[in-house]
């Protein structure tokens, strides 16, 4: 059905598109209200209402919806266990203990960039940017406030190195998807993401560090503040370095290549027995803690505002809104909206730089009016895929720039799957139209810096590899392998 139906042409392509963002800004910014659902499910039903109308079944436009439900599934089953681990870790004392000893030993001045390297090291360890943010990422949320650092500029520092791991490390699910879509070796396309990855996160870990020693270090430090909340941490957990089990675990199995969801899954069952033997805590309460979130009422105002919280349930607004989103997402690629926009992209392109831009900004694209990373990285680098051996320029141009236009400009769309976590595992609070938290976007500079240096050397030549003979014989194989298949369909038609 979705083939026999012709595309639709570019204006009816993009009516759905626009209609969605009008009703989405309107939700926003006139309304004050940061909840996406409803525009992004409108959004969908106007997809599927333009579907019905050009010819396709309801059955049809579902069946595209849920075909893409089913790829994200992965990704809702590691919120989840996020939650879990969330509530289980801070009651079992492991984030506690990370805050309490991150105000003993790190000072404002290099807060930011210890931070940012922290979660980059743990990142690429897990390959899991969600479970780095909701886990390394909360506990940095608590040091930076005993530091009084503004929430966003510890969130920009802790989405630049959570989302680098997600981005290089070969256990990562996206790091995985780029190469596969686009028909290149793994370690090759990461040996080819170092050269824009690592001058963003120098530029991105000089800029913290300045801001650490000017901004940040010129302000009064209040010890009688970090004296509260190390002493209420005291009194409230038993504090032992045996807390630390749970997340070198995770890392190690991560390192022996086991799947991410078994992996966070073990550390939840860890923290779980860490909460009992450590703090007493019954097996009753940790069910209640895993699936609600941790709750706990210490007087002080910091301690409680930032432990009470995570549980399965703390997910639920996350999960909603990625269901909803892959399901537009899902409509709009089985409808064809969305090849004919990056069909429309592709023909308009002539140069090297034109198409690594194309293809970076379709992937950027993809992710604000879809909602979801994984379709920013495999549209894109479907379609884009024959456009570059037919100029002459390797695929590994085209797995970097979707990379870096879908996992890295994920987290900095709040609409988004990867943004939407972001601002739930953090606790950005940016209802009743108090958007101040939503500097971190900006303030993630290693994830906006990476697409920038990869269009400077788009333009330059430097870092942009040429197709191999073999990548050139590949394309040519698969040209004439579609040629005599349109030959045969052709043939097929003539005769019935």
């Amino acid at each position: 059905m979705n083939n026999k139906i012709p595309k639709p042409s570019l204006s009816m392509a993009l009516l759905p598109i626009v209609l969605t963002l009008a009703i989405l800004g309107v939700q926003l910014f006139y309304f004050g209200d940061f909840t996406p659902h409803i525009p992004l499910a409108a959004g969908l039903a106007i997809t599927a209402l333009i579907g019905w109308f050009r010819g396709y079944r309801w059955d049809d436009i579902e069946d595209g919806a849920l075909h893409v439900v089913r790829v994200g599934l992965p990704s809702i089953a590691i919120l989840m266990t996020v939650g879990m681990i969330i509530g289980i870790w801070i009651a079992s004392g492991t984030v506690p203990l990370l805050i309490y000893y991150g105000l003993k030993v790190l000072s404002p001045e290099i807060f930011l960039a210890a931070g940012m390297v922290l979660c980059a090291v743990v990142s690429v360890s897990l390959g899991t940017s969600w479970g780095t943010t909701g886990t390394v990422g909360l506990a940095l949320m608590g040091i930076g406030s005993g530091f009084d650092i503004p929430m966003y500029w510890t969130a920009g520092a802790v989405v630049s190195g959570a989302f680098f791991g997600d981005k290089i490390s070969p256990l990562s699910d996206t790091t995985n998807l780029a190469p596969a879509v686009t028909g290149v070796n793994l370690f090759d396309h990461i040996r080819n993401m170092l050269p824009t990855t690592v001058p963003a996160m120098l530029v991105a870990f000089a800029i913290y560090t300045v801001v650490g020693y000017t901004l940040i270090g010129s302000n009064e430090v209040d010890f009688t503040k970090i004296k509260t909340i190390t002493e209420g941490l005291e009194n409230n957990f038993n504090l032992s370095l045996m807390l630390l089990l749970p997340p070198i675990v995770v890392i190690g199995l991560a390192l022996k290549k086991m799947p991410a969801i078994p992996s966070l899954f073990t550390g939840a069952v860890l923290g779980a027995v860490m909460a009992v033997i450590i703090q007493g805590i019954s097996v009753h309460d940790i069910f209640n803690f895993m699936h609600s979130g941790y709750k706990i009422d210490t007087g002080i105002a910091e301690i409680d505002g930032l432990l009470n919280r995570g549980g399965i349930t703390s997910m639920t607004w996350v999960i909603t809104l990625v269901l909803i989103a892959l399901s537009f997402g899902g409509a709009l690629e089985r409808t064809r909206c969305l090849e004919t926009l990056i069909d429309a992209i592709v023909k308009r392109t002539r140069t090297f730089f034109g198409l690594q831009a194309a293809a970076t900004g379709s992937a950027v694209v993809t992710n604000l009016v879809a909602g979801d990373p994984y379709l920013s990285i495999a549209l894109p680098g479907r379609m884009f895929a024959p456009a570059y051996t037919k100029i002459g320029y390797s695929k590994l141009n085209l797995s970097r720039a979707v990379e870096e236009g879908g996992t890295l400009i994920s987290p900095l769309v709040p609409w988004n799957a990867g943004g939407a976590f972001v601002i739930t595992a953090l606790g950005l609070g940016i209802g009743d139209g108090n958007f101040e938290n939503l500097l971190y976007i900006p303030l993630a500079f290693a994830c906006w810096l990476s697409p920038i240096f990869g269009l400077i050397y788009a333009a330059t030549g430097r870092f942009s590899p040429k197709a191999s003979e073999q990548e050139l014989a590949q394309a040519k194989a698969e040209e004439q392998d579609a040629l005599d298949h349109a030959n045969i369909m052709k043939k097929e038609t003539v005769t019935s």
